[in-house]
C-alpha cells in the first residue's frame, strides 16, 4: 500500500483544498458564469487587501481522515498559526500523522510563509516535507520587482540549489491565498459563479477554477456542532494528485472569521477529509456556530 500513496499526498492535497477559497490573480480570465464586472474588479484588488479577518495568535487545528479501500482511518492533524513579525505575518501549517497510522505512512510536514501585512502577498515561503521516504526542502523568495520566484530546492536545506521562475506580480502561495481569501466579501457573490485561482508551488504556477455554491444554513461538523456555512467546489488539475473529474467540497464559517470548517477531497488514490478540531485566538466570536455539540457525528468517519 505504501507504493500507492502519492508523494506529498496527504498534506499537499489538504492544503490545495484549503487554498481553493481565493481568486488571487489580478487579471480576470474568460470563465463560465463570471461575476459581474464590478465584483470582478473588487476581487482583483486582492493584490493589496486590507486584513480584517484574522490576527496574530490565531490557531486552528484540523483532524485528517484518509479513506483507502472503503475504510476511513484517523490519519493525523494539521495546525495553522499566525505570528506577528513586525511588518510581516508568519503563517504556519505544521502537520503530522498519528502513530497509529504510521504503519501505513508517516508524515512530518512544515509550511511557513512570511507575508506583507499591507498586501498579504508572500515574501518568502518555506516547505520542509517528510512523507514516507520522500524528503523535500523548498524555500521560495518572491521578487516582485522582477516578477521572479527564486526556489532554493532539494532533498534537504544543505543540498538545495536555486532556480528562478517567471511569475505574475500578484502571485500567492498556498498559505497566503488561504488567509487572503478570508478577507473577501462573499455576500457579493452569486451561487454558481466561477473564480480562477493561481498559486506558485512545485516549480510552476497552478491554475484552478473554483465554483461558489452559496450557503448552507445548517452544516453539521463532527465533534463541533452545527454551523452556518459558505460552500465551494474547486475544480482541480488532472494529474499527480487528482483524477479527471475530481470534485472537492469545502465549507467555511459564514461570519467575519471565514475559517474552514470541513473539506472533502478525492485523491488519485483514496480520499481525504479535514475537519475542524479546535481553534483559539480568533479575531471575532464564531457567530456562525448555531449550537456547540461535541457529540456531533459524521456517518462516514470513525468515532474518536
Amino acid at each position: 500500500m505504501r507504493k500507492l500513496m502519492p508523494k506529498a499526498g496527504i498534506m499537499v492535497s489538504m492544503l490545495l483544498v484549503l487554498m481553493a477559497f481565493d481568486q488571487p490573480v489580478s487579471r480576470i480570465t474568460q470563465i463560465d458564469n463570471p461575476l459581474p464586472a464590478n465584483n470582478r474588479e473588487a476581487l482583483a484588488e486582492i493584490c493589496s487587501i486590507n486584513n480584517v479577518a484574522f490576527r496574530p495568535g490565531e490557531e486552528m487545528t484540523y483532524k485528517l481522515y484518509y479513506n483507502w479501500n472503503f475504510v476511513w482511518l484517523s490519519a493525523g492533524e494539521v495546525t495553522f498559526r499566525v505570528t506577528d513579525k513586525g511588518s510581516q505575518y508568519l503563517l504556519s501549517a505544521h502537520g503530522r500523522t498519528y502513530k497509529s497510522y504510521e504503519w501505513f505512512y508517516k508524515v512530518r510536514d512544515k509550511y511557513d510563509t512570511y507575508v506583507d501585512k499591507s498586501t498579504l502577498l508572500p515574501a518568502v515561503s518555506i516547505r520542509d516535507v517528510s512523507e514516507g521516504n520522500y524528503r523535500l526542502y523548498d524555500k521560495i523568495t518572491f521578487d516582485r520587482n522582477r516578477n521572479k520566484a527564486v526556489s532554493l530546492r532539494g532533498k534537504s536545506k544543505d543540498t538545495a540549489t536555486p532556480t528562478e521562475y517567471d511569475i505574475d506580480f500578484c502571485m500567492h502561495d498556498i498559505l497566503s491565498v488561504i488567509y487572503s481569501t478570508r478577507n473577501l466579501d462573499f455576500n457579493k457573490m452569486k451561487a454558481g459563479s466561477t473564480l480562477p485561482v493561481k498559486i506558485f508551488i512545485d516549480k510552476e504556477t497552478w491554475p484552478l477554477q473554483v465554483k461558489y455554491l452559496g450557503k448552507d444554513p445548517d452544516k453539521k461538523i463532527k465533534g463541533m456542532g452545527r454551523f452556518r456555512a459558505i460552500q465551494f467546489s474547486p475544480q482541480v488539475v488532472e494529474g499527480f494528485y487528482f483524477k479527471k473529474g475530481t470534485e472537492m467540497k469545502v465549507w467555511a464559517s459564514d461570519d467575519k472569521n471565514k475559517i474552514p470548517l470541513m473539506i472533502e477531497s478525492p485523491l488519485s488514490v483514496g480520499s481525504v477529509k479535514a475537519v475542524l478540531k479546535d481553534y483559539k485566538g480568533l479575531k471575532y466570536d464564531l457567530t456562525a456556530m448555531i449550537k456547540y455539540d461535541k457529540n456531533t457525528k459524521d456517518g462516514d468517519l470513525p468515532d474518536d
